[in-house]
């Protein structure tokens, strides 16, 4: 098997390329595909993620200590520097109900702000804006008003002290106690008892709740300790269902926390827009190596409207309550953490404070061409994977092209080179000829190749690719 490699300049690399890059459709190849992505059928919701969603969330940055203002510096820069690249959604997550909370932990039996019915309210020292019972419609209204979306976070369950208190349900003759499993307990985070959905007057409670978050027009909801263990909790999963269908108001479900179990893959699928396929995502390395082998497991399940979550992305100004906000991730791996959710078409939701984002970090939100891979790539699964030396492919909608990822995971001997090169013969791809080469990372084309491509790749980085047979 030969390789042939030379040069091309970009204008010419483009003009060699059919009108599919220009976006025109192109007879569908026939190459070989062995991939079979699991047959999901299709809900209506699917249709309100159909793409996997991009945003950010207040989580890795605020931790429990978000507020109205730091959220709308979070909208002002999205809309000015990311939306014309594809980035929407903004979300307050945890804790928002809680008016002392602080860093990222959680105080048993601190006070929450709620109605009459044990509904959970915007806490008004943190959102003055949700004062007069207006709750999250206002900061709904100026999120909407710059053309981006909004999501909350909510736990699963019923508020402690809502049962303390035997709050009525709205709408019912039952109150919190009739509802209550009193033994069902988040493990890390106090607010809340599990609803029994045997109980009269459970559903109601949801159908309520979601009433409410739908009246402040949400179109986002992260609902937490919902996805393990699954098997559990299933009965909420699909009460939740039921109460955003009910309400009448096309809001995007996304479970948390993983690591939820494969067996339940249809269900969830058929139930929530997202489902978190981990424990929460940090700037570590071997938290990052470790999603491999669950985007692999994960890949024949995301579709159109259902998206395996592999969490947020740990880039740019994390931990903002600490002195040291920035990621821990080298430049390298922060390619790497971003070419596999791209890849893998995980949803991109950015967990740092987006204002102090630098040049580097605002690179890496910006490039269509990579952004393209995650929101339009078809197929998407691990080529293989050759003891830390992975590729990733998927197919280019309408087109014979592929988008190819490749990844050097192994650790660096130090008295080895800075990059291995990583081999793929192009017949596993369906190419029998020649091929033209484009770096998305570099933007930049790397000229024409023929039979096994050697590509060198950064200990800890990524290269992501597109190629495109040259048709005869």
């Amino acid at each position: 098997m030969k390789i042939k490699l030379f040069h091309t300049t970009l204008v010419q690399f483009a003009a060699l390329l059919p009108a599919t890059f220009a976006g025109a459709a192109l007879a569908q190849t026939t190459m070989p595909n062995t991939f079979q992505p699991a047959k999901i059928e299709h809900q209506t919701f699917h249709d309100w993620a159909k793409t996997p969603p991009m945003g950010w969330n207040s989580w890795d940055c605020f931790g429990t200590t978000v507020t109205e203002e730091l959220t709308k510096q979070n909208v002002d820069y999205m809309a000015e520097k990311l939306l014309a690249h594809g980035w929407k959604l903004i979300t307050v997550d945890i804790q928002w109900y809680e008016p002392n909370a602080t860093g990222h932990d959680y105080k048993a039996g601190a006070p929450l702000t709620m109605d009459g019915f044990g509904r959970l309210l915007p806490a008004p020292n943190k959102f003055p804006s949700a004062t007069n019972e207006l709750g999250f419609k206002p900061l709904a209204d100026y999120i909407h008003s710059k053309g981006l979306t909004f999501g909350i976070h909510l736990m699963r369950g019923i508020p402690r002290q809502a049962v303390e208190k035997n709050l009525p349900i709205k709408g019912t003759p039952y109150h919190a106690k009739d509802i209550a499993n009193v033994d069902d307990k988040c493990p890390w985070n106090p607010d809340m008892f599990g609803v029994d959905m045997t109980r009269p007057g459970a559903q109601e409670y949801y159908d309520s709740v979601f009433a409410l978050i739908a009246s402040w027009d949400v179109d986002f909801v992260k609902v937490d300790d919902l996805s393990r263990p699954y098997l559990d909790h299933q009965p909420e999963i699909e009460a939740i269902r039921k109460a955003i269908d009910k309400s009448g108001r096309p809001m995007v479900l996304s479970t948390s926390p993983g690591e939820t179990a494969l067996t339940s893959a249809d269900h969830a699928a058929t139930h929530a827009n997202m489902w978190r396929t981990s424990d929460d995502f940090w700037d570590n390395w071997k938290l990052l190596k470790d999603q491999f082998a669950r985007a692999r497991n994960w890949a024949k399940f995301s579709g159109p409207g259902h998206w395996p979550d592999h969490d947020m992305l740990a880039l740019g100004a994390i931990r903002m309550t600490t002195k040291t906000p920035g990621t821990n991730f080298t430049r390298d791996e922060q390619i790497t953490h971003m070419t596999l959710w791209s890849i893998a078409r995980s949803p991109l939701i950015f967990g740092g404070h987006l204002p102090k984002s630098d040049e580097w970090t605002l690179s890496l939100l910006t490039n269509d061409e990579v952004i393209a891979v995650n929101q339009q790539g078809e197929n998407a699964h691990e080529l293989f994977d050759r003891d830390g030396l992975i590729a990733w492919v998927s197919d280019v909608p309408g087109s014979r092209d592929k988008y190819v990822a490749l990844f050097n995971t192994r650790d660096r001997d130090t008295k080895s080179d800075e990059m291995l090169d990583i081999h793929v013969d192009l017949r596993t791809l369906g190419y029998t000829g020649d091929v033209l080469m484009r770096d998305l990372w570099q933007a930049r084309d790397l000229g024409q190749a023929m039979g096994i491509v050697n590509t060198p790749v950064h200990y800890h980085g990524a290269k992501l690719l597109r190629l495109h047979p040259v048709l005869p």
